[in-house]
């Protein structure tokens, strides 16, 4: 039973119609269960920023299983060496019930590192290196990223994962760790999979990006970090998080403005689903193939078309 996989940028709908598709196997006699490749997701009370919309998950009264999605906790550090375990046991898991697995998400790294089996190994912190890069720039930090990247030949970062300069320190760190210890620790099989991307105009995504950004801040995003604080999770662990948590978090400390947070907020956003399709087009250049479905389609014909291409694909 080979895997589906639905990945798309933000505001593409993807999560909607994975559950609509594990709904609709589920009527022909066919469980199916979703693991979410959500870098943000996995962290429990990180629910409006990271747009977790766990109501998507129930379809028609039926609630479709997911996992992958509230499994550590808010101020840690989430890699991708712990999402390629987690991934595994729960995909292992959903197979040894005969249900079909549909992995869904927007993290192209995650993504890829399942599928192709990505051969890591643990990276501890490396104080020594962190106090030489602190205070360094972003653009300081990304243009020394770039030149371990390509030292390393690794795919294993791109600008995604640094929009801070915590961040850039993080990927910094592995890139160096890897050169330094080439040899891996531990192997996971590659995953086969038909691979469905949702591809939505992008004059329609960033009028959806726009729109939905108004919602979740009206939905209490700015109380949800004002929570996260008052637990007593440093300001700066949370900036770690990038895009909503990284601007409302200035925003609540007082370093800037509502409309100043809102404003950059936005074309971040926008940025990053721009990056999201570059690192799918990436993808597709490094041997993946990726059936494209327009977003704006009626949900039961998008179900239809990947249900035929996914019959057709692996008769």
């Amino acid at each position: 039973m080979q895997m589906i996989t639905i990945l798309g940028p933000t505001a593409s709908g993807k999560t909607s119609l994975a559950a609509a598709l594990a709904v609709e196997l589920h009527r022909n006699g066919q469980e199916a269960e979703i693991l979410s490749a959500d870098s943000r997701q996995v962290y429990r009370g990180m629910d409006i920023g990271t747009g977790k919309d766990l109501a998507d998950y129930e379809v028609g009264g039926y609630q479709v299983p997911y996992h992958l999605i509230d499994i550590c906790e808010p101020g840690t550090k989430y890699n991708l060496f712990q999402y390629q375990q987690d991934f595994f046991d729960a995909y292992e898991d959903i197979r040894a019930r005969g249900a079909m697995p549909i992995l869904c998400g927007g993290t192209g790294l995650y993504i890829e590192a399942v599928l192709k089996g990505y051969h890591l190994s643990p990276v501890p912190q490396n104080q020594e290196l962190r106090d030489r890069l602190e205070g360094k720039s972003l653009e300081e930090l990304t243009v020394m990223l770039q030149g371990l990247k390509e030292k390393n030949g690794s795919v294993m970062h791109n600008k995604t994962d640094v929009d801070s300069a915590q961040r850039a320190i993080r990927a910094i760190e592995i890139e160096t760790y890897n050169i330094e210890h080439p040899m891996p620790l531990r192997e996971l099989p590659a995953v086969k999979s038909t691979v469905f991307g949702v591809h939505i105009d992008r004059d329609l995504r960033r009028e959806k990006i726009t729109r939905r950004l108004k919602a979740r801040l009206e939905e209490g995003m700015v109380e949800e970090i004002r929570r996260l604080l008052d637990r007593g999770i440093p300001a700066e662990n949370l900036l770690y998080y990038g895009l909503e948590y990284k601007y409302v978090t200035e925003y609540v400390i007082g370093k800037t403005t509502f409309d100043e947070m809102f404003s950059q907020l936005e074309i971040a956003i926008h940025q990053f689903a721009k990056r999201q399709m570059t690192w799918f087009r990436g993808m597709e250049r490094r041997g993946f193939t990726i059936h494209w479905i327009d977003a704006a389609l009626p949900m039961d014909e998008k179900v239809e078309r990947i249900l035929e291409l996914n019959s057709t694909v692996n008769s």
